[in-house]
């Protein structure tokens, strides 16, 4: 049984050096996936697409290299070298050419690339010239479509280059039958199915195609099974033999069959996650909730007599230190909106279980062990609170948060579950939510989300209103009004709400373009078998077989937009310090940077200031200024929830950035709020940096006044601590009070950065003597070192708290 303690235990011999091992790897791109992949297309030319994907994955899992590294105990990689990636060329190829001369020159997330693998890598692309998702997609699109994609108004890049990912499946499921028992069902299902119906001339070779991938991961599965024992035979350390016979007979029987003991479970849960990610690079592999599925195993093991803790410990850390071997290569552009290499594999403990009780258990605790073990970026570690969370969680995550890792992330049950059944989950289904990604709710195995689908730049929605729908010399949106003429903040507004009708349904289509090609080009069997109810119905989850079918666009730039809307009314409307012509003149010379004399630029620089020091600003607990904040990102919302997709699900908005804010902010000129071009955007539904001088609970009540509730795709709350403010048993109480406060008001999301301006400075400076610096960058924690400097500059200038 687990016994909480004072302060967390340390690491084994084993976790130290498995973590360094990671934490120091050199990432690299390596060809044989794509290889693989691109023979087995050449030789399926006459199947339908759903076999040729089944029949693509066979071979890969079948002949890609495989590796067991030194003291692993859990087994499975996607690559040889650690911490690498695989090439994905059915979804784009195009950029990978463009970058093989730049990819490990990139100020972060930069990768080797081999000479050898660059020729490779040229060959397979030729085949898949015009056969990709993203060229599908593309001929989809309308003029206006691709017009505000390169107008900066939003980017869907996450699914057009890439996967969809998004998604946590039935893993309890697999872990009690196992493969076998899937490949079980399936038969049964065709057994039974109406063979004279129609849809099931297309139902068929779905079917097949599960029961090929299932055999595919099983025969995966043995051939570690096999390794294992080879090296053991030729391994002279005893205690080493044993740990692969062991390795060896696990791996012979999981994931074909059910788990019969916690070690078993882990190795099953380890080959489940890593080869989902095998199939397709969509990121964001979700395990879910954690502690609830695999606790009946640990329970099982702890009525043994030699049930021993500290090893069950040692398997979870090394199940924390296997997440971080899997990585993604990303194009230039996307690095710079998903900085650190992540791949957001949000794991959750606590909350409620299904029939509304507490659910935390032992478990729930060693996952905060295992992430205070290993302190590096994945997984993304967080816990669910409600009322009823016991204060001994809430503190022993609070002393995580103290760490400094940015981890753990915090949820409200209080906000997300009605949310959800709002949206049409029943209340068990909802109960059982998990988090995707960055703070993207979903119920686990019945779910496709379609989260992140695309980040809307609400502040340079504000722009096109301010040039009456014009940009770069065209009309991009419609006429609304010249801004000069407006004489009420109610014109704006309804300006900024008819901007957002043309341009949400822009993003819109596009999405939903994207969507139609990985159903048409990009079947997965094998990740639709874990989901209800595409066994049942015989439908592959891009065609929309889940139970509960979403998609989730992103609003970014909350608290700009609603700043700007605060200066203008204060400035112009209330005490007219200023018109609305003194502040359009100031946006077009970028506050004076780009003004042609001495008086504009002065001038203008002084309306800046103005807007800066005078203006009240969102997150200082100011009622009208969080109203409008509250507007800015309700019209927005609404707007979204007024469309469905592909699949027959609706559509449902977010307020988070991933780090797209730096990215978004420097694609784009000045906005109302002060800020310069090429600035940042304000991260989630954080206040602008810098603009929330009142401290944490002023904060807090500000975020607060959001609905959080028709956000139900997850809003994003950061708050960076001086780690001096939360030493001690008063300075944890005073940070767990303040997320119960925040909660209490409806807030969905809160998560903490500790470190001070200085260490993070230094880090820049000495970047060698800071590897095991881990922070909070948004959705996601990342290796600070290995961050672009710009989203670093970012983190660094984020607002520092204290009590």
């Amino acid at each position: 049984m687990y016994i909480l303690k004072d302060n967390f235990s340390q690491p084994s011999d084993r976790i130290i050096t498995l973590k360094n091992q990671m934490r120091d790897a050199v990432p690299r791109v390596e060809a044989s996936r794509a290889l693989l992949l691109t023979e087995s297309y050449k030789e399926t030319e006459d199947k339908p697409t759903v076999l040729r994907r089944a029949k693509a994955f066979e071979k890969i899992l079948n002949e890609i290299p495989i590796i067991i590294r030194d003291e692993e105990l859990i087994v499975g990689s996607q690559t040889i070298e650690p911490k690498s990636s695989q090439v994905f060329p059915e979804f784009s190829h195009k950029w990978i050419v463009d970058e093989f001369e730049t990819m490990d020159k990139r100020s972060g997330d930069a990768f080797q690339i081999s000479d050898e693998v660059k020729e490779q890598l040229k060959d397979v692309f030729n085949y898949w010239e015009g056969k990709t998702t993203s060229e599908l997609a593309i001929s989809y699109m309308t003029k206006e479509n691709i017009e505000a994609l390169e107008e900066n108004v939003f980017t869907v890049g996450n699914y057009h280059l890439n996967g969809i990912g998004h998604v946590s499946v039935d893993y309890a499921k697999i872990l009690k039958k196992g493969y076998r028992g899937i490949i079980e069902e399936v038969e049964n299902t065709m057994a039974m199915a109406d063979k004279t119906a129609p849809h099931y001339l297309k139902q068929r070779p779905f079917w097949e195609s599960i029961i090929i991938s299932c055999n595919a991961v099983i025969k995966y599965a043995n051939r570690y099974a096999d390794l294992a024992n080879e090296m053991a035979a030729q391994e002279n350390n005893t205690r080493r033999k044993e740990e692969l016979l062991i390795i060896a007979k696990n791996c012979k029987k999981v994931p074909e069959y059910g788990a019969s003991n916690f070690y078993e479970a882990c190795q099953s849960f380890w080959f489940i996650d890593m080869v989902i990610s095998i199939e397709s690079n969509g990121h964001s592999i979700s395990p879910g909730r954690f502690d609830q599925y695999m606790y009946p195993y640990y329970e099982m093991d702890t009525k043994s007599t030699d049930f021993d803790i500290d090893k069950a410990q040692e398997l979870i850390d090394c199940i924390w230190v296997k997440f971080n071997d899997l990585n993604k290569v990303r194009d230039a552009i996307s690095t710079r909106a998903f900085g650190g290499y992540p791949l957001f594999q949000n794991l959750i403990v606590g909350g409620q279980t299904k029939d509304g009780k507490d659910a935390t258990n032992d478990l729930t605790y060693m996952c905060i062990d295992a992430s205070a073990h290993v302190r590096l970026s994945a997984p993304s570690f967080s816990v669910r609170i409600w009322n009823k969370t016991p204060d001994e969680l809430l503190m022993r995550s609070c002393e995580l948060s103290r760490l400094g890792t940015g981890m753990p992330s915090y949820y409200n049950d209080e906000v997300i579950i009605p949310s959800l059944v709002n949206n049409g989950l029943t209340l068990k289904d909802a109960r059982e939510y998990a988090i995707i990604g960055c703070v993207e709710p979903q119920v686990p195995g019945k779910t496709e989300g379609w989260h992140d689908s695309a980040f809307f730049n609400l502040a340079r929605l504000l722009q096109i209103v301010v040039d009456n729908g014009m940009s770069n010399g065209k009309q991009i949106g419609p006429e609304t009004g010249e801004f000069t003429e407006f004489s009420s903040m109610e014109e704006i507004i309804d300006a900024y709400r008819k901007q957002m009708e043309f341009f949400v349904y822009q993003l819109i289509s596009t999405d939903n373009v994207i969507d139609l090609a990985h159903a048409e080009r990009a079947p997965l069997p094998f990740l639709s078998c874990m989901v209800d109810d595409c066994i049942s119905t015989g439908t592959s989850l891009q065609d929309g077989g889940a139970h509960y079918n979403f998609s989730g666009p992103q609003g970014v730039g909350v608290a700009n937009v609603g700043d700007a809307f605060a200066a203008i009314k204060y400035l112009v409307f209330d005490t007219k310090k200023l018109t609305l012509k003194d502040l359009k003149e100031a946006l077009a010379t970028n506050f004076g940077d780009d003004a042609e004399n001495a008086e504009d630029k002065r001038k203008h620089e002084d309306i800046r200031l103005l807007i800066k020091n005078k203006a009240p600003k969102f997150g200082n607990d100011i009622d009208d200024v969080d109203e409008l904040a509250r507007i800015g990102a309700l019209i927005y919302c609404e707007e979204v929830e007024k469309y469905t997709n592909p699949r027959g699900g609706d559509f449902h908005a977010g307020l988070y950035p991933a780090a797209i804010n730096v990215l978004l902010g420097d694609l784009i000129g000045p906005s109302l709020d002060g800020r310069k071009a090429h600035d940042p955007l304000a991260d989630g539904v954080s206040p602008c940096t810098g603009a929330d001088t009142n401290g944490p609970t002023a904060a807090v009540n500000s975020v607060a006044k959001l609905d959080h509730h028709i956000a139900s795709n997850g809003t994003l709350l950061n708050q960076k601590f001086y780690p001096g403010s939360i030493k001690g048993t008063k300075g944890l109480q005073n940070l767990g009070s303040l997320l119960r406060g925040y909660f209490d008001q409806k807030g969905l999301h809160i998560q903490f950065n500790v470190v001070d301006k200085e260490t993070l400075i230094a880090a820049q400076e000495n970047p060698n003597e800071y590897k095991d610096l881990v922070i909070r960058v948004a959705g996601y924690s990342a290796q600070f070192i290995i961050l672009d400097k710009r989203i670093q500059d970012e983190i660094i200038r984020r607002t520092e708290q204290e009590f």
